[in-house]
């Protein structure tokens, strides 16, 4: 898939909310929520960024490293203020469970909501895209093909993160609530092609653009996974438990190795860098839906808050 032409690129990113869209410039981060009364709502994220603070952070990897922990944190206060601000209404009556976790943590409850939902996706992860595939193929191995398949583990259990990755993602686009997930990461995309083309920041402008975008963390992730199965080649245990614990000791490497490749992909537009981003532009087919005219509108909102006035976040297109 082509990607689209642009004038130049910028550095400010999002990421898709509850209802809303975040937006990171060079100067500040903010969050834009659609309020239940149809307003919306903007809020500026605090904290620096942690490269930011030591010299050593801005080195190729170490940047990526960094990058990833300032994405997690921020991404997480800014989908914590979108949940609250979206003000989603539950029809059903709250279960004792519900009322013992309001009555015990009180103001605090969103809070602990949050965390235990991310230590639980956390644990979630591990287990489908760790653990699982190394139990699988093992059972292959042992009680199907036999020990030929050994040399060919990384490559098998790679196949198989990648499909259950796919799998995963495209059930949940089927839920409502992701599905307008999918479609306000889709306006995100749509307003900022609009803005690396110069163009004025209106809906009927944005609508034109496309929504997959080569630097969509997405595309990460699946730069990720094919580089797991490259690192893969080089862990030698078969145990489950000691192969998971070797994969997961081995994510800064990828997740550093991946950033310079979509950082990549970003700055140039060549034979090359169209290979890199092309698994991760079909992908974004799920992870990407068309926006509706107020999705687009938050975009909107929250782009115009981190353009720096000075244009330090433009740079101009590599071949």
């Amino acid at each position: 898939m082509a990607r689209e032409k642009t004038k130049c690129i910028t550095s400010i990113g999002g990421q898709a909310l509850v209802e809303g869209i975040m937006m990171r410039g060079p100067q500040k981060t903010v969050a834009s929520v659609r309020l239940s009364d149809g307003s919306i709502s903007t809020e500026k994220m605090g904290g620096s960024p942690v490269r930011d603070k030591h010299s050593i952070l801005r080195l190729p990897l170490l940047r990526g490293i960094a990058g990833f922990i300032d994405s997690l944190s921020v991404g997480y206060k800014a989908l914590s203020y979108s949940v609250d601000k979206a003000g989603l209404e539950e029809d059903e009556e709250p279960s004792k469970f519900d009322k013992w976790v309001e009555k015990t943590f009180g103001d605090k409850m969103m809070n602990v909501i949050m965390v235990a939902s991310t230590v639980l996706g956390l644990l979630l992860a591990v287990g489908l895209f760790f653990f699982l595939p190394t139990i699988l193929f093992n059972l292959i191995r042992d009680y199907a093909v036999g020990p030929s398949i050994a040399p060919w583990r990384s490559l098998v259990e790679g196949v198989m993160r990648i499909a259950i990755f796919i799998g995963y993602i495209y059930f949940c686009s089927r839920m409502p609530e992701i599905h307008r997930l999918f479609q306000y990461h889709g306006a995100e995309h749509k307003t900022i092609f609009c803005y690396e083309n110069d163009e004025e920041l209106t809906v009927e402008n944005v609508r034109k653009h496309s929504r997959f975008h080569p630097r969509c963390g997405t595309s990460f992730l699946v730069i990720m996974l094919i580089l797991s199965i490259i690192v893969g080649f080089f862990i030698p245990f078969g145990n489950p438990f000691v192969r998971t614990i070797v994969k997961i000791l081995c994510v800064p490497l990828i997740v550093g190795v991946g950033y310079e490749f979509i950082r990549l992909c970003g700055r140039h537009d060549n034979a090359f860098t169209r290979v890199i981003a092309a698994p991760g532009l079909w992908v974004q087919r799920i992870t990407t839906k068309e926006p509706d005219d107020s999705m687009i509108e938050v975009a909107i909102e929250a782009m115009k808050q981190v353009i720096p006035e000075n244009g330090e976040d433009k740079i101009k297109i590599s071949e």
